[in-house]
């Protein structure tokens, strides 16, 4: 049974079933009611990003790529306003053959498979459905059947634009099968699938001797060929190559700069003339993007060569560098990880944030001037707190081709998969990420001696951020109450200060242990003291008492001060040869501390609390 626009219900008019059947006839009219199913590839593909939306819910433009690719936000901005926009709106550029480069494992197979499986589902939906003639191989725009003198008064009529020209195949079946009358063609709604091989295809690339023209675009039947007689019968050729098939959708080549030379000129034909040449048949139209990619190594090779200008000139290179942003590596990480990881094992705090530092750091190059080593660009990178220098630092980055090299991300999902599917662990902190990158590196057979020695030097750099972070931590832990205790040593402190200023007798040795950290020379001391005491005189009159945090400088003292008063005690209790019950019960104490308030586990706060002791006693 046949199904037509007006067989829909009053909400779905324009929507076609998927099973429909019709004929062109029946075609002529959905395109008046909806003209986008005769849209371009370029049109449809770009129509299908934005689908999603410009903008994400975490501010990230272009949900689409952003919700399932993460740290590659300038790389889809590229692609996106850059490419597709201007290809869909008809601009030269859609004659170019889009080629993405960068390191291995970087997410340029990602992104063309995220394209690709997007393709799929809106191409089922209302807004993405499209339409080809039944029976042809090459699943080809129906409005191909207009003969081309009549094509600019139906152009006007459908307020489409018709571009190409019917497929051997469809012009022997309208000649032979339906004697010219081209309303009678049938005409069905298709679903664009890679495994139904309709509108989506993929090459890899083999051994250069054996590269066949044919896989592009088709090869003859020679079980056809016997029974019609003629190779140049389109009924003794199977017109299924990956170019066929990738009609009205888009072709994806791995590795493409591997591809034989004739291959990169049959694609170059297609990207600019909108036509491909087989063999005893007359150029073929076909309406698909072409998408390759490629690592960096191969694409310097591939441009040093002279002979290949004629090829860069036509091809639109997307750089996908590795991702440069902790945050996001760590969502790679969590989005690679989490389906697969054993629920027994406790994820120890901040232990992908470690191998992500660690990625980073690998990803980034130094400049000879302040703050652009690695460790300050690492945590200027991390940082949200100066943008406009952060996105200062990154562009610079770029220019230098920061991220173009590294670790390889696989390597270290390898590292991090391998602990969390241990089930007899307990649990993962940083220090076990950090060892297992080391470790791992050295045994590694691909990894030169260089390489080594730096993620020697990385691992490192990174232990020493997570060594000031987990010492403040524990640090804070023994202290019964952070904030009371710096507020009771801020009142220690001032009590004495309104001693000294009263000619009383003043604890010297605990006013100069604040003051010296605060750079404060022992004959500016009682200048200084006098300016705390006529700040605490202003508060009392005022009714509203100054604070320590009123005072930064006061208060980064009073915090070394305290973290100093704090180690020394840290340092007893974690090294006590027999420690006593009262000991053993502030290290309980600090344990669940980091426990509940820190996301830790008994095992890993124990081995916290042991690592800062050990810190402290070197």
């Amino acid at each position: 049974m046949l199904s037509t626009p007006g067989d829909q219900s009053a909400n779905n008019r324009n929507y076609v079933d998927p099973k429909w059947v019709g004929t062109f006839g029946d075609y002529l009219d959905i395109v008046r009611d909806l003209p986008m199913v005769a849209e371009s590839a370029h049109q449809r593909l770009w129509r299908m990003v934005m689908s999603r939306g410009k903008i994400g819910g975490d501010g990230q433009k272009y949900p689409f790529f952003t919700d399932s690719l993460y740290g590659i936000e300038d790389t889809v901005k590229t692609l996106v306003e850059d490419y597709l926009r201007p290809a869909a709106r008809g601009f030269e550029v859609k004659k170019r053959i889009l080629l993405l480069v960068g390191p291995i494992s970087g997410g340029k197979s990602t992104l063309v498979t995220l394209l690709k499986r997007g393709l799929e589902s809106f191409t089922a939906t209302k807004e993405g459905q499209l339409f080809g003639i039944r029976g042809c191989p090459m699943h080809e725009e129906p409005l191909h059947l207009i003969h081309q003198s009549g094509k600019k008064a139906w152009e006007r009529d459908l307020g489409v634009q018709i571009e190409g020209h019917l497929c051997p195949v469809c012009q022997w079946n309208v000649e032979n099968l339906y004697e010219g009358h081209i309303a009678q063609v049938p005409v069905e709604r298709i679903v664009l699938s890679e495994h139904k091989r309709i509108g989506i295809g993929t090459y890899a690339p083999s051994d250069p001797k054996s590269q066949d023209i044919a896989d592009l675009t088709g090869a003859v039947d020679f079980q056809g060929l016997s029974h019609y007689g003629s190779e140049s019968d389109p009924r003794a050729f199977r017109f299924d190559g990956e170019l066929n098939i990738a009609n009205r959708g888009l072709v994806e080549f791995q590795e493409m700069l591997k591809l034989d030379e004739k291959f990169l000129y049959q694609l170059l034909s297609l990207s600019q003339e909108g036509n491909m040449k087989t063999t005893r048949f007359q150029l073929i139209s076909a309406d698909e993007v072409i998408i390759g990619h490629t690592n960096e190594n191969e694409f310097r090779t591939f441009m040093q060569n002279p002979r290949n200008e004629a090829l860069l000139s036509r091809m639109f290179v997307v750089p996908v560098p590795y991702n440069l942003d902790m945050s996001q590596e760590v969502r790679i990480y969590q989005k690679l990880l989490e389906p697969y990881e054993v629920p027994t094992i406790h994820k120890g705090p901040g232990v992908l944030e470690a191998a992500a530092q660690v990625a980073v750091l690998s990803r980034i190059k130094e400049l000879p001037k302040p703050g652009r080593d690695k460790m300050s660009k690492l945590l200027l990178y991390q940082s949200r707190d100066n943008e406009n220098e952060r996105r200062i630092a990154l562009d610079e980055g770029r220019q230098m081709g920061e991220g173009l090299k590294g670790v390889d991300p696989r390597y270290l999902i390898n590292c991090l998969s391998a602990l969390f599917s241990d089930s007899e662990r307990e649990c993962v902190d940083t220090l076990d990420v950090l060892e297992t990158i080391r470790s791992g590196v050295e045994i590694s057979p691909f990894g030169e001696r260089g390489l080594r020695m730096e993620v020697q030097d990385w691992t490192q750099m990174v232990k020493s951020l997570y060594d000031q972070h987990i010492e403040r931590l524990v640090l804070a832990a023994f202290s019964d109450d952070w904030s009371r205790e710096l507020d009771k040593l801020y009142h220690n402190y001032l009590d004495h200060v309104i001693r000294f200023v009263g000619d009383s007798t003043a604890d010297e040795e605990l006013l100069r242990s604040v003051e010296e950290r605060m750079g404060i020379m022992e004959t500016q001391a009682p200048s200084f003291r006098e300016e705390i005491f006529a700040r605490f005189q202003r508060g009392a009159e005022s009714q509203d008492l100054a604070s320590y945090r009123d005072y930064a400088q006061l208060q980064h003292a009073l915090e070394q001060k305290l973290f100093d008063d704090l180690r020394d005690m840290v340092k007893i209790t974690t090294h006590s040869l027999n420690p006593d019950p009262e000991t053993l019960e502030r290290i309980e104490k600090a344990a669940q501390v980091l426990v509940s308030r820190h996301g830790f586990c008994p095992r890993c706060a124990t081995k916290a609390i042991s690592h800062v002791g050990g810190l402290l006693n070197r």
